[in-house]
C-alpha cells in the first residue's frame, strides 16, 4: 500500500496539493455543515462513480462545493460551468488529490476517501495546469511518468509507443517538450493520463489555449477514448462537449444546476430562443436585460440571439435552440434571473 501511495504521489508532482481555494472559486456563504442533498441522476450499473452530498469548505470558511449529488456511468460526461463555478475543486476531489469536507465519493460502491487505492489504480488525470520538464523529450517524459505509475520494461515501451501513435506524436517523440506547441503539450498530457489504461479519465479545461484545429482533434480523441470508461471533461466552452458528450452536468457557485442528456437540455429551452435585429447603439442595453448567446453585425444593425421566457421584442422570432442556449437557460433559471 505504501508503494502504491508513493507512485500516486509521484504522478502528481506537477500539481500543487495545497487546500487553499483558487481565487476565482472563493464564493458562497460561510461554512455551515448542515447542507441537505437535493439532486440526483441515473447512471450505469457496470461502472459507477457516485457522489453523495459532496461539499468542500476552504480555510476562512468559504464553500467551494456544496451538497453535490451525482451518479455517472461509462461515456463522456461534459462538466460545464462558468469560471469559478467549482469544476476544478470537484475534479481534484474525484482524482483523490483533495479531500471533501462533507459527503463522499464512491467508486463501484467503495469510499475513495477512506480507501483511495482501488480508484487510483484505474485513474487517469490531466489537470488544468499541466506542467512539463522542457528538456525531456516526449518519450522520456512518458517513460518517467510510466515508472512513477509502476510500468516497467517492454510493457511500458509498448504502451508509450501506442499512445504516441494515438495522439499523433510518433514522429515528434524525440523532440524536447520545450519546443512543443500548446496543442502538442496537451496531447502529451492526455498520453500520460492514459498510460495505465484508466477506467476513469479526468481532464480539466483541456482545450484552453488551443487553436480551432487542435480543439477539434482533441475532442475527437476524447470521443474515441470513451468506450468502456468514464471520461469527465470539464470546460466552460459548450462547443467542446457538444459533439462528444453523452451526458451533461452543469454546476454554478459550487452547486448542481442540472444533470441530464443533451436532448433534454435542448427540449427545455425549446421556444425560448429568440433572434432579432437591433441598432448598434442599443446592443449594450440588450445585453444588460437579456442573456445574449450571439451577436452578428450586419448592414442594418446587429442580429441578436438571446434566451428569454418571453419574446424580448415585437420583432423577435423563435429559432431552433443549440446546446449553448440550453446551458445558458439552465444557468439563468438556477440563479433565478430568467427575463
Amino acid at each position: 500500500m505504501r508503494r502504491s501511495r508513493f507512485r500516486f504521489a509521484l504522478t502528481l508532482w506537477l500539481i500543487q496539493l495545497g487546500d487553499l481555494a483558487p481565487s476565482s472559486e472563493l464564493f458562497g456563504p460561510r461554512c455551515n455543515l448542515s447542507v441537505p442533498s437535493t439532486f440526483g441522476a441515473p447512471g450505469e450499473a457496470a461502472m459507477r462513480l457516485e457522489i453523495e452530498g459532496l461539499g468542500k469548505c476552504y480555510r476562512g470558511g468559504i464553500w467551494g462545493l456544496r451538497g453535490l449529488d451525482l451518479e455517472l456511468g461509462a461515456g463522456v460526461v461534459g462538466l460545464l460551468g462558468p469560471n469559478g463555478a467549482g469544476k476544478s475543486t470537484l475534479l481534484r476531489i474525484l482524482a483523490t488529490v483533495s479531500k471533501p469536507t462533507t459527503g463522499k465519493v464512491l467508486w463501484n460502491g467503495e469510499d475513495v476517501v477512506a480507501r483511495p487505492e482501488p480508484l487510483r489504480e484505474v485513474l487517469g488525470y490531466l489537470p488544468q495546469d499541466f506542467g512539463i520538464y522542457p528538456n525531456l523529450t516526449a518519450r522520456e517524459f512518458l517513460a518517467y511518468i510510466a515508472a512513477a505509475k509502476g510500468l516497467r520494461g517492454a510493457v511500458a515501451r509498448a504502451r508509450i509507443d501506442g499512445l504516441l501513435e494515438l495522439v499523433g506524436l510518433r514522429d515528434e517523440a524525440r523532440r524536447p517538450l520545450g519546443g512543443f506547441s500548446g496543442g502538442m503539450r496537451q496531447r502529451v498530457g492526455i498520453a500520460q493520463a492514459l498510460l495505465g489504461d484508466p477506467r476513469l479519465l479526468i481532464v480539466d479545461e483541456p482545450t484552453t489555449g488551443l487553436d480551432p484545429e487542435e480543439r477539434v482533434r482533441f475532442r475527437n480523441l476524447l470521443s474515441d477514448l470513451s468506450g468502456e470508461r468514464i471520461v469527465v471533461l470539464s470546460t466552460h466552452i459548450v462547443p467542446d462537449v457538444e459533439a462528444v458528450a453523452t451526458d451533461l452536468v452543469a454546476i454554478d457557485r459550487g452547486t448542481l444546476v442540472e444533470h441530464a442528456l443533451p436532448e433534454r437540455w435542448l427540449r427545455e429551452v425549446e421556444g425560448r430562443v429568440w433572434q432579432w435585429t437591433v441598432p448598434s447603439d442599443q446592443l449594450a442595453s440588450v445585453r444588460e436585460r437579456y442573456r445574449v448567446s450571439g451577436a452578428l453585425r450586419r448592414s442594418d444593425g446587429v442580429e441578436v440571439r438571446a434566451v428569454a421566457a418571453q419574446a424580448p421584442s415585437p420583432h423577435a422570432r423563435p429559432v431552433p435552440p443549440t446546446l449553448e442556449d440550453g446551458y445558458l437557460w439552465a444557468i439563468e433559471r438556477h440563479r433565478g434571473s430568467v427575463p
